[in-house]
């Protein structure tokens, strides 16, 4: 075996290696700045692993996408947070029943799932299509026929589902609430300048008094 084809099965193999390290690690990890960081490593090892497939269009938007974006992000939004740690721990274990029974439900309905899951006939003559070559189609195109042609009903759904998700966000972060003061523009571009003072005509004698200082 020369070096030409024992490159690419070790480069696959680490790369793959750092991934599920650091999946592991984004879970185990008691600091959530530790967890955001190997989240960033799992994504350019994930990133890694589409460039040995060909994939380089996927690959570059994973880092711009997730790493320049989602997951600085979260990084800075939990360094932002005031963690408490001490708080954080001292409910582990009064919780720990309550969240083994949860995760066993979650594991019950993926095998379920995974058990009833069947195929429509869509998916599979899509699966059963031969791949283009790479000369022939690049994986730019080829990334571009699947989503807007194979699968154009699955992206649009998908993308009705995150338009709903961005304006359910916005309706709870723009709710009414009480004894707080949010800017109101019209109100401020509708004001004239004689609703901001108001001359009073005081007569003699009948101004504000002092309180006077005992000696």
């Amino acid at each position: 075996m020369d070096l030409a084809s024992i490159l690419p099965a070790a480069a696959f193999w680490l790369f793959a290696a750092i991934t599920v390290l650091a999946g592991l690690m984004v879970i185990s990890s008691k600091n959530p700045v530790h967890s955001v960081l190997w989240l960033i490593l799992a994504f350019f090892s994930a990133a890694g692993l589409f460039v040995l497939m060909g994939a380089e269009f996927l690959a570059m938007l994973l880092v711009i996408v997730y790493v320049g974006a989602v997951a600085v992000l979260f990084l800075f939004v939990v360094m932002m947070l005031d963690v408490n740690f001490v708080e954080l721990r001292q409910g582990f274990m009064q919780n720990l029943p309550i969240g083994i029974v949860v995760g066993l439900l979650l594991l019950a309905e993926l095998g379920t799932l995974g058990a009833a899951w069947t195929f429509g006939d869509d998916v599979a003559r899509n699966a059963a299509a031969p791949t283009p070559s790479v000369e022939q189609v690049e994986n730019t195109r080829a990334l571009g026929q699947i989503i807007y042609t194979d699968y154009i009903f699955i992206f649009q759904t998908s993308g009705l589902i995150l338009l709903v998700a961005m304006i359910g966000a916005i309706v709870l972060t723009h709710r009414e609430r009480v004894g707080v003061k949010r800017q109101n523009i019209s109100k401020q571009n509708a004001r004239r300048p004689e609703d901001a003072y108001e001359l009073v005509d005081v007569e003699v004698g009948k101004g504000v008094s002092l309180p006077t200082k005992k000696g």
